[in-house]
């Protein structure tokens, strides 16, 4: 490495220094965290420079990138390592754009092309890294994990959602010393079956020791609070940055306690399904209240999900379990007699009528009122938010996590079909009472 001036926190050089019983780092944070510089420039290299492998790989959305961001930049690659020589455009051994470091071989690849990784990946590689992991063709983030000894990836907080969270980062850990800095909503993810010797690291401004504190208030300043760019970049928190349908805020978000002191004139409950076993859409039950001061308030979901079920859910199993979700909140908040299901779903529908049949329960199974159109679902409950006239309790964890991803479509001016099955619900539940909803009146 070159003899630069370059300030390192007490935590990255534990990061630096934690080279064994580790084959695969995840850094994840804030914008400028330095995760970029320090993972790649400095741990990767040292990887690299104790592999017995020839051969390695540098993956980025595109080899441009790669070169701007990683290669080429202050305190990139070359930057540091001076021993290190770029072939942008190869060399007469190896076609492909490469770094020659240490008598080794490291691939710059884009993933975006999958021609070209297809081409890298007969091989096995001792390390890897992954630029932007979030961004990745998940295909070939499956496809590499298995054919290196030792992977580094970093990624800016992005929809949770997304199958790269639960198939490799939700499945790393901490080292104890170092959990406490992860926020608590990143923490309750890491829950996936854990890889041993996967390690997770959660990186912000305070990480960097090249970050002069103007120069973090500046950056700070240019992303506006409240905003979904403010919590990716700027606190280092998951959910979609741009396109959001909805903004959710601190005030919208209630206790139990809180919810205790409010006073109902009005309960209702819904459910929205999903029955596929291929995809992550989930089968939804929502519990609301609307108060005498006309707020509507989420109190309670339950959410399945046949891929993730060993026993798939079907339609005639949806009466006991709603019947059962609907009494528990009966015994604790109040009697919804009218109860709601997507009009579309004929089958649940059919299967719910003959248990009231059957069982002669106490509940209302109605197909869902949605002559009021999606927009304007929307246009409502956005009104509300921003009123402070539509609460959830902080329990609903699904319903919010929903709030925080679903977005608009990039090509038309409507939501996406996806991340919206509590949504969905919810709505079901609102939609006939939703003239006692609201402080400010609107013409919908």
């Amino acid at each position: 490495m070159k003899n630069k001036s370059f300030p390192l926190s007490p935590k990255y050089i534990d990061f630096i220094n934690s080279t064994h019983n580790v084959s695969a780092d995840f850094l994840e944070g804030t914008t400028a965290s330095g995760k970029t510089t320090v993972g790649a420039g400095v741990k990767f290299m040292r990887m690299v420079s104790a592999s017995p492998k020839k051969l390695h790989i540098i993956a980025s959305k595109t080899t441009g990138t790669a070169e701007k961001n990683i290669i080429q930049q202050d305190n990139g690659i070359l930057d540091l390592h001076c021993n290190a020589e770029y072939f942008g455009n190869g060399d007469k051994d190896n076609k492909l754009p490469h770094i020659k470091f240490e008598g080794k071989i490291i691939y710059v690849l884009g993933y975006d092309n999958k021609d070209k990784w297809q081409n890298v990946l007969g091989s096995q590689f001792g390390c890897v890294y992954i630029d932007e992991i979030n961004t990745a063709d998940i295909e070939f983030v499956r496809e590499i994990s298995t054919r290196n000894d030792y992977l580094m990836a970093t990624l800016n907080p992005d929809d949770p959602s997304l199958p790269v969270y639960k198939e490799f980062v939700n499945r790393s850990r901490p080292y104890k010393k170092y959990a406490s800095d992860i926020p608590n909503e990143i923490m309750s993810e890491l829950k996936e079956e854990p890889v041993p010797n996967w390690r997770y690291w959660f990186f912000s401004f305070g990480d960097n020791l090249s970050l002069a504190p103007e120069d973090i208030e500046k950056k700070k300043a240019a992303a506006p609070k409240g905003t979904k760019l403010y919590k990716n970049k700027i606190l280092g928190l998951r959910g979609r940055a741009t396109g959001l349908v909805f903004n959710l805020e601190d005030k919208n978000i209630i206790t139990l306690e809180q919810a205790k002191k409010l006073k109902f004139i009005r309960f209702s409950a819904a459910l929205d399904t999903a029955y596929s076993q291929s995809t992550p859409d989930t089968l939804a039950f929502i519990f609301e209240g609307i108060t005498v001061d006309r707020k509507c308030v989420i109190l309670d979901e339950r959410v399945y999900n046949n891929k993730d079920l060993k026993i798939p859910i079907s339609p005639s199993d949806i009466p006991p379990e709603f019947v059962r979700f609907l009494e528990a909140n009966r015994q604790m908040w109040g009697f919804a007699r009218d109860v709601y299901i997507d009009n579309a779903d004929q089958a649940t529908i059919t299967e719910c009528m003959k248990y009231k049949r059957l069982t002669g329960c106490i509940y209302n199974f109605i197909p869902a009122f949605k002559k009021t159109k999606i927009i304007d679902r929307i246009h409502l409950q956005s009104a509300w938010m921003a009123a402070g006239d539509f609460l959830v309790l902080n329990i609903c964890k699904s319903y919010i996590a929903e709030l925080n991803i679903y977005s608009w479509k990039d090509d038309k001016y409507e939501p996406e079909d996806g991340h919206d099955h509590c949504i969905n619900s919810c709505q079901y539940a609102w939609l006939p009472y939703k003239s006692m909803i609201g402080s400010v009146k609107l013409e919908i």
